[in-house]
C-alpha cells in the first residue's frame, strides 16, 4: 500500500471554521487559545485573497455564545452564521448543502473542539471521500490530551495534518505573486 500523497489546490478546496464561539474560547488555555484564534484569522484573510470559499460554523449559539469577536473580524459584513446542534458539521442539513455548494472536494477544517465537533466533522467528510487538511495550529481543545487524541484519529482516517503556513504555501504553489506577497505578511 503506497503512501498518499496531499496537495492542496485552489479552485478544489474550500476552508471550513468549526465553532471558534466565545463561551466555549473562555474555558480553553488562553494563550494557547490567542494563538488559534490569530490562526483561524491568518487562514479566513488567506481564503479572501486566494478566493477560496469559507463555512463558518456556530454550535448551539444561544448557550455558546457568537463566533470571538477576533475571527468575526475577518468575515463579510454580510456573514451569517450557520447554526447546528449536531457536533459534525455534516450532520446538519444547512450545512451539508453549504458545503456541497461550493462544489470543494477538499476542506481545510480549523477550530474547536478538536476531539469533538473537528473530528466529528472530519471523518464525516472523509467517509465522504473528500481530502481533508486539519492545521494543527488552528484547532484547540480544552486539555491537550483531547487535542492529540483528535488529531491523531483524523490521521488514522485519512485526515492530511497539516499546519496554517504548510497548507498556505501548498496552496500558494510559487513565490512572487501577488498573493503571495500578502499571505506572506500575514504569516510573519
Amino acid at each position: 500500500m503506497g503512501t498518499r500523497v496531499y496537495r492542496a489546490e485552489v479552485g478544489r478546496v474550500g476552508l471550513l471554521v468549526v465553532d471558534v464561539q466565545e463561551r466555549l474560547a473562555a474555558v480553553m488555555p488562553e494563550k494557547v487559545m490567542e494563538k488559534v484564534a490569530q490562526q483561524v484569522g491568518i487562514l479566513l484573510q488567506s481564503a479572501q485573497t486566494l478566493g477560496i470559499p469559507v463555512v463558518v460554523t456556530e454550535q448551539y449559539p444561544k448557550g455558546i455564545g457568537p463566533t470571538v469577536a477576533s475571527v468575526r473580524a475577518h468575515l463579510a459584513e454580510d456573514w451569517v452564521p450557520l447554526e447546528k446542534l449536531d457536533f459534525s458539521c455534516c450532520a446538519e442539513p444547512k450545512i451539508a448543502e453549504a458545503l456541497a455548494e461550493t462544489k470543494c472536494d477538499q476542506w481545510i477544517v480549523c477550530g474547536m473542539e478538536t476531539h469533538i465537533c473537528v473530528f466529528q466533522t472530519v471523518r464525516d467528510l472523509c467517509e465522504q471521500g473528500m481530502e481533508v487538511f486539519v492545521p494543527e495550529d488552528a484547532v484547540i481543545s480544552r486539555v491537550k490530551t483531547n487535542w492529540r487524541v483528535g488529531l491523531e484519529m483524523m490521521g488514522r482516517m485519512g485526515a492530511c495534518r497539516t499546519s496554517v503556513e504548510a497548507v498556505l504555501f501548498d496552496l500558494l504553489v510559487r513565490a512572487g505573486t501577488p498573493q503571495f506577497k500578502v499571505i506572506s505578511k500575514l504569516i510573519r
